[in-house]
């Protein structure tokens, strides 16, 4: 089961890539606890955007990847699970970010689950998961987790209740949104979970082709 992250942090170290790791150590913690990899080990690939700033200009201006950005695109349209953080940028995602996903073929991650995350200075920008990064998902077909993260500065290091006024705080988020994660992928078609009836802490998920299918009916 493969599991690809997204992090569009622009310096290095960055609070964009830190939630980036601690929601993929959380969803795939949730995967092997449940058990949803009994026939092999979740495999986590990190696609670091700024390492790849300078490829992705060249594929908009030339229609033709590089090598090291084709392989990142490669494995975003081979995950069975997608985790995409972007830093907050005059209220919305960042140039970077939407570039890369500009690159993303539009049919490969049609039904492939999301979970959308963000970070910035203040909590008056988290409604950008909602205005900004859900329709861009949307347009891509790729289903997103009910819960999604927001960080601001002040979530760092806090236990209370998070900056964008949940009575949660980050840590308790990060674990929500990563159980919900979990639940979509070993819920997909081929995963050998979904169905099995077991009280493994991941909630039961009905596949979103299936969704789909009654809706349609």
């Amino acid at each position: 089961m493969k599991l690809v992250v997204v992090s569009a942090g622009l310096s290095s170290p960055s609070s964009t890539r830190l939630l980036a790791d601690r929601l993929a150590a959380s969803t795939a913690g949730r995967l092997r606890q449940a058990g949803a990899t009994a026939e092999a080990e979740v495999e986590v690939e990190v696609v670091e955007l700024r390492n790849l700033a300078l490829d992705i200009a060249k594929h908009l201006v030339t229609g033709f990847p590089p090598p090291a950005l084709g392989a990142a695109l490669g494995a975003v349209a081979d995950a069975d699970g997608l985790i995409a953080v972007t830093p907050v940028f005059n209220a919305s995602y960042s140039g970077l970010f939407k570039s890369f996903f500009d690159l993303v073929d539009p049919d490969a991650l049609t039904g492939t689950p999301v979970l959308l995350a963000a970070t910035g200075g203040t909590a008056r920008h988290s409604l950008v998961l909602d205005h900004a990064l859900r329709p861009l998902f949307a347009h891509l077909r790729a289903p997103t987790v009910p819960t999604a993260v927001y960080a601001a500065s002040e979530d760092w290091g806090s236990r209370g209740p998070g900056a964008d006024g949940h009575a949660d705080g980050l840590a308790a988020r990060i674990d929500r949104a990563a159980g919900e994660l979990a639940g979509l992928m070993a819920a997909r078609p081929g995963m050998g979970t979904a169905g099995a009836g077991r009280d493994n802490g991941i909630p039961d998920v009905v596949p979103f082709e299936q969704q789909l299918a009654r809706l349609g009916g």
